[in-house]
């Protein structure tokens, strides 16, 4: 049975969220046609809410093919407002938001995320204020944000109704247990987690395999989580990483992607994780479902923080949630 999270009136999500960062152009070529008909085997299966952002180059558009072609009524869309540095007057703000409105053809988007790329530029509260203007009138039903630290979460869940943050998290990268996940307790905020899978690398496919070189990295995913395996702690380490998890996969009867998520899963906060979805080119819709049909044991966590123990603090390496993309 898919599990699922309240995240306020009227919106209720699977805890496996599609992500379409891959149809963005950095994975790969994504043909249009095949990826709203992947679309309708995600949704058919119960895995209805699709993560997308404004810059992820078609997927809003994708989305909106799938929209308009018979999709079920379930299906949620997840967007993000990431403007450039500059003014955030109601004007542009509102352009944007009503850009994605119609690209996606909804009425109203389900859950808009807004990400900020510079702290020092306190802008970022104007587009708060006028996030949440077109809340209230109804263009937007909840508003999230993306990668912001703890500290500027908090302040802005003070200035405005937060529903969730979206933040890395994966059983090597728990930098949210730190701060986040128990200032999300206090504001009533849930956590939705990319990076789960490191982009493929908690995978069978890389248990026992040489140290890609860089060529090898063919997608944005690859090259992004293969840094965060060295910072954390390299690639000898990630391979005892990697063993431990197929040996927990293998008692359970699931994957070595089914391990990792049930492990984020199971964290405090988590409302739900993302997975990506490489529409018309790979498809892991029943593996996904598998991380709903068991339980990971004591000895389970045991087995995993045995390893873990081994690495670098990723918390102390980088910084605070969303620290990665703000250092200059």
């Amino acid at each position: 049975m898919i599990e699922t999270t309240h995240l306020g009136d009227g919106l209720d999500i699977p805890r496996v969220i599609n992500g379409m960062w891959q149809v963005s152009g950095s994975h790969g070529y994504i043909d249009g046609a095949a990826a709203v008909s992947e679309m309708a085997k995600y949704c058919s299966a119960g895995l209805t809410a699709w993560d997308m952002a404004d810059i992820y180059g078609p997927a809003e558009a994708i989305f909106g093919r799938h929209m308009r072609s018979n999709a079920c009524p379930q299906t949620v869309g997840l967007t993000k407002f990431v403007p450039s540095p500059g003014p955030m007057t109601r004007g542009i703000v509102r352009y944007g938001i009503e850009q994605s409105i119609s690209r996606m053809s909804v009425e109203k988007i389900a859950l808009l995320q807004f990400h900020w790329w510079d702290y020092a530029d306190s802008r970022y509260l104007d587009a708060v204020d006028c996030l949440a203007e077109l809340a209230n009138e109804g263009r937007i039903s909840h508003l999230g944000l993306t990668n912001f630290d703890t500290s500027h979460m908090e302040e802005i869940c003070e200035r405005s109704p937060i529903a969730t943050n979206q933040i890395q998290y994966s059983v090597l990268d728990t930098r949210p247990g730190r701060l986040m996940a128990p200032a999300c307790k206090r504001h009533g905020v849930w956590l939705l987690c990319y990076g789960v899978l490191l982009g493929g690398f908690l995978s069978e496919s890389y248990l026992g395999a040489p140290e890609p070189a860089r060529f090898q990295l063919n997608t944005a995913s690859l090259l992004k989580y293969k840094g965060m395996i060295d910072a954390w702690g390299g690639w000898q380490l990630f391979q005892e990483l990697l063993t431990a998890l197929d040996a927990i996969a293998r008692r359970h009867g699931v994957s070595i992607a089914n391990v990792a998520t049930r492990y984020v899963l199971d964290r405090p906060a988590v409302g739900a994780v993302i997975i990506g979805a490489r529409l018309g080119i790979a498809e892991h819709i029943h593996d996904n479902l598998h991380a709903f049909e068991f339980e990971l044991a004591r000895d389970d966590l045991d087995c995993i923080k045995a390893v873990t123990s081994k690495a670098n603090d990723i918390f102390e390496v980088i910084g605070d949630c969303g620290a990665e993309y703000r250092r200059m």
